[in-house]
């Protein structure tokens, strides 16, 4: 078996300068094997997406212009990537919300049984053709708005 170096690997032209982006090569990498995620709208349209295994739904909207803001920066501090996981078979093989996410959830508009923060939700294989609806709109409340606050 012939080794590789890694601008091989990464499909890098040999005159590239490191270091490269190493999100892009992996994305690159990781994309052998795309997953599908379909986003609903809040206007009712549908987006279909091909994304890489790890990919949190946050990043995905963001990247794709979707009207999820993500305050926090996706640090399960807010509740404005809420979304709502449409098929409670799919919902079941998302893993269990910790408590800073249902701290987070209690705080979103439009709460469901399936919903859950975008930023922490990561696909995986199991989670190959997940449908997810944004709701009709946020709330901007964050956890920093609770913690050392002050009563005058």
């Amino acid at each position: 078996m012939v080794s590789k170096s890694p601008k091989e690997i990464f499909n890098i032209p040999y005159n590239a300068t490191w270091p490269f982006n190493a999100a892009k090569a992996w994305r690159r990498v990781s994309m052998l094997s795309p997953r599908k995620v379909r986003v609903g709208g809040q206007e009712g349209d549908e987006h279909h997406f091909q994304v890489a295994q790890g990919d949190n739904l946050l990043d995905i909207a963001q990247s794709e212009d979707l009207e999820m803001e993500g305050a926090c920066g996706g640090s399960c501090a807010c509740s404005t990537c809420h979304v709502v996981v449409e098929s409670d078979d799919m919902y079941e093989k998302i893993p269990e919300p910790d408590d800073d996410e249902n701290d987070m959830l209690d705080l979103a508009f439009g709460l469901t049984e399936t919903s859950r923060l975008g930023c922490q939700v990561k696909m995986a294989k199991e989670l190959d053709g997940l449908r997810v609806r944004l709701p009709s709109m946020t709330r901007n409340l964050q956890a920093s708005d609770f913690s050392g606050a002050k009563k005058s």
